[in-house]
């Protein structure tokens, strides 16, 4: 209980920060002044960090908000390797371009899905579960990431997405060193921390790009 009230009051107090002490950053207007939207807006790539580690009920709040997203039938394909152990990193981003990113966060989180499903046959819900490919496993973990660096800018850090799946000469390496089963796949590497320099959102309102009712 007192773990939870401690998390909590860590969240209120990030939340308040960002959005009274925010003053700095050049969010794209929506028109609509809402907490939600203007994490949404004032997100952004983040790839130089400061040397402070990130409170552990920081990295659980973040983690929490990765698995509430979005999953087909509810099937959550997701599994996370968080990593703080720099003297890894050689092996485990093997031949990795963004290893300097990496080096400069306080954390680096591999999300992994799991490509496989096993569940009773849509047409015999009280048959026996059947292993099979799983078809939705990266739209899940895209939302799920997503979720993570929206949770990171609501905290007041900053994150970058750098991609695994479906390059093998990233992701190898990841699978190899990290000891992932045979079913599972790294998706990609978020490197996290506190942001070393006043990185601005991008504007990528493009109306043009809309259609209504036909294209």
């Amino acid at each position: 209980m007192k773990k939870s009230l401690l998390l909590s009051a860590a969240l209120l107090t990030a939340l308040a920060l960002s959005s009274c002490g925010s003053g700095e950053k050049t969010a794209p207007s929506t028109g609509v002044d809402n907490e939600t939207i203007r994490t949404i807006m004032n997100r952004k790539s983040v790839r130089a960090f400061t040397d402070q580690a990130i409170p552990a009920e920081y990295m659980e709040a973040m983690l929490k908000a990765a698995m509430a997203a979005p999953t087909g039938s509810n099937i959550q394909p997701w599994h996370f390797v968080v990593l703080t152990d720099k003297t890894q990193y050689e092996k485990v981003f093997e031949n990795n371009f963004n290893m300097r990113i990496f080096n400069s966060a306080a954390a680096v989180v591999v999300f992994c899905g799991d490509t496989t499903v096993t569940r009773p046959p849509r047409d015999n819900p009280d048959g026996a579960p059947v292993t099979r490919p799983s078809g939705t496993w990266r739209d899940d973990l895209g939302a799920c990431t997503e979720n993570f660096l929206l949770a990171a800018e609501s905290l007041g850090l900053g994150a970058v997405w750098t991609a695994a799946y479906p390059y093998s000469e990233r992701y190898a390496s990841m699978k190899r060193e990290l000891g992932m089963p045979d079913n599972i796949l790294p998706y990609c590497a978020v490197a996290v921390g506190y942001p070393a320099n006043d990185e601005q959102p991008k504007d990528k309102w493009k109306p043009e790009r809309i259609h209504f009712d036909k294209w």
